[in-house]
């Protein structure tokens, strides 16, 4: 009887104890699916942008791969540029204005074209004359194939005067590079090389 009791309890310790091991493995297996789990919710929640709609609602954008929306960006930061340079209206501080954020987007290439505009009358003109400019950029076509990239605009511009409304081509080139996003340069680009290739008129039109 004292041995069929020894045995006994040597069966069941031999059972606690592979209920124990049983118990620790499970334990085991959920602690790594957690940490796993919390590893890949954060991966998600970093491929996600909030945007804040004038401090109202919160917009979420989503973003699977960020290279992927890098042409975009690219083209956007283009076509900000130019419609902020050459869009101006017939009063000095939003001409400044303009002109100062479009400065913020470029290198000295562009303040150069700033500073001849300047020099020569072009903005006094348009103040004097109480004159609009309004640009429209028709496409911008980047080539991503080689570093800096390259980019070349094609815009029109309407010159709005009181008796009429000149109607004229812009094309553009430049090169592209990379720089740190800020709330100046949101797409994280820095136009260099800025060239006017062609600024023609293409029509007058009464008023």
């Amino acid at each position: 009887m004292e041995f069929k009791s020894l045995k006994n309890i040597e069966s069941s310790f031999r059972q606690i104890r592979l209920f124990g091991i049983v118990f620790l493995s499970l334990c085991a297996v959920i602690t790594v699916w957690s940490v796993w789990s919390s590893y890949r919710f954060a991966e998600r929640q970093r491929e996600k942008i909030y945007v804040l709609d004038n401090g109202k609602s919160l917009m979420l954008a989503l973003s699977q791969d960020l290279s992927q929306n890098r042409p975009a960006e690219a083209r956007e930061h283009v076509r900000r540029f130019h419609e902020l340079f050459f869009t101006l209206s017939p009063e000095k501080s939003a001409i400044e204005h303009n002109v100062k954020r479009a400065l913020l987007l470029a290198d000295r290439s562009v303040y150069n074209y700033y500073s001849d505009f300047a020099e020569k009358g072009y903005y006094n003109r348009i103040i004097a004359g109480n004159i609009n400019q309004v640009l429209k950029v028709d496409s911008v076509v980047c080539d991503f194939n080689g570093y800096p990239y390259r980019a070349t605009t094609y815009a029109t511009q309407k010159i709005i005067r009181q008796s009429n409304v000149t109607e004229r081509c812009l094309v553009t080139t430049c090169r592209l590079l990379n720089s740190s996003r800020s709330d100046d340069n949101p797409n994280g680009f820095t136009i260099e090389g800025f060239t006017i290739i062609e600024n023609k008129d293409l029509q007058t039109i009464k008023r």
